[in-house]
């Protein structure tokens, strides 16, 4: 049987726009429910270093950055690969030996690490790391989004 084109059929509506742009929205997590962020501590850290030093990308730390972190990364790397270039220095990673004998001691080494949780689903993190030339400390907060931490905030000190 065919629809007379006179008869008006409409598909109920879930929800106004509104609440689909909240539901499809960053989601705020709990503690509990995410993993161990000690790990994305560390790493994070010497990939920021790593960064700064101008040996990995900036964008393969997006994934674990909120946006502002992320845009005072790019900026902080933008201007050390200018004082860089101002030098007539390279950027070089430093060289590791697998062999048979035992590998060189890695460029950055964590000394210390301390972390606090503020409020449920944030925790705030200060790590301290000596370097070749000198010992720096990266303070930064993490927030549950979405099921994972990202980094809200990052400060090289």
């Amino acid at each position: 049987m065919a629809l007379a084109a006179t008869e008006d059929i409409r598909i109920p509506r879930s929800g106004s726009s509104l609440e689909v742009a909240e539901y499809f929205a960053p989601q705020r997590t709990s503690s509990s429910e995410l993993p161990d962020p000690l790990p994305l501590v560390k790493n994070l850290t010497i990939g920021v270093l790593e960064v700064l030093a101008g040996v990995r990308d900036v964008d393969q730390l997006a994934r674990w950055l909120g946006e502002d972190a992320y845009r005072a990364l790019v900026t902080r790397a933008n201007l050390s690969a200018r004082a860089r270039s101002a030098r007539g220095v390279a950027a070089v990673r430093p060289a590791h030996q697998i062999l048979t004998v035992a590998a060189v001691r890695p460029a950055h080494q964590i000394l210390t690490e301390r972390t606090c949780e503020p409020s449920d689903g944030a925790l705030e993190a200060v790590v301290v790391v000596s370097g070749p030339v000198r010992t720096r400390a990266i303070a930064m907060r993490l927030e549950g989004w979405d099921g994972r931490w990202r980094a809200t905030s990052l400060a090289l000190l």
